[in-house]
């Protein structure tokens, strides 16, 4: 966990990654949105520094982030993308009281058909005995990984040093069809909530309206132009102005 800014007149703001991710994918956004507010970043289960567990469900995430925001003041804006998204819906169904406003980024309550299953394959498969580098390590994940944006951000993810990847590959492998996937949840958060989606993604359709508002009655969705799935690294300054006005409305 790491925190930025020191306002403690409003909650702070929790950001949370997604699949391979860590909290330092977020330090700009997250130290430009603390010049005003405190905002706390941080690994999940399995990811960057945090604790390897035998469970990667988005009810233990979601119970995850509650420890964090019971840690943080027992409330708290919430941010997430992706498979932080989902785990920041099911931290405000399950414990509504801990969230005032949240914003979910390119992502919908729904089970998708993808898997991210090859990119752990990439990993298992590198040598990082023989690529003591981490331009070595790049180039040999070239074959696999042929988007240079994205073998980027999973070499976040390699401890050059210790040779190894802060992801517990093993596990996430496993419960890949729980973390494409969305639980079966009762609740229903009743608080300001933000879908914003990138323009030229096709995670959040149309199609999903309807269940987001069953979920998140107050919820309201816009759109980021010439964006994808990586809506927050592709345009961060028109994301952060998007979240300012959400967050501080």
């Amino acid at each position: 966990m790491q925190t930025f800014g020191d306002d403690a007149t409003r909650p702070p703001i929790l950001i949370v990654h997604g699949l391979y991710g860590s909290g330092r994918n977020w330090g700009v956004i997250a130290r430009r949105l603390a010049d005003d507010r405190r905002v706390v970043t941080v690994d999940m289960r399995n990811h960057g520094a945090s604790r390897w567990e035998e469970s990667h469900d988005y009810h233990d995430l979601g119970a995850d982030l509650g420890e964090v925001v019971d840690a943080i003041g027992g409330e708290a804006d919430v941010i997430g993308h992706s498979m932080g998204g989902k785990a920041a819906m099911v931290l405000s169904l399950d414990s509504p009281d801990r969230v005032r406003r949240l914003l979910v980024a390119d992502i919908a309550p729904v089970a998708y058909s993808h898997t991210q299953v090859h990119l752990i394959h990439a990993m298992r498969a590198l040598d990082l005995t023989l690529t003591p580098t981490r331009s070595q390590a790049n180039a040999a994940l070239e074959a696999a990984i042929p988007e240079p944006d994205v073998r980027a951000f999973l070499l976040q993810s390699l401890d050059v040093k210790g040779q190894r990847w802060m992801l517990n590959l093993e596990v996430l492998e496993r419960d890949m069809e729980k973390i494409t996937g969305f639980p079966a949840v009762s609740g229903r958060f009743d608080g300001p909530a933000l879908f914003l989606a990138g323009a030229n993604s096709d995670y959040v359709l149309a199609e999903h309206r309807p269940l987001i508002k069953r979920l998140f009655p107050n919820a309201r969705q816009a759109k980021i132009p010439g964006t994808g799935h990586w809506l927050h690294a592709e345009k961060p300054r028109e994301f952060e102005a998007a979240a300012r006005m959400f967050l501080n409305g």
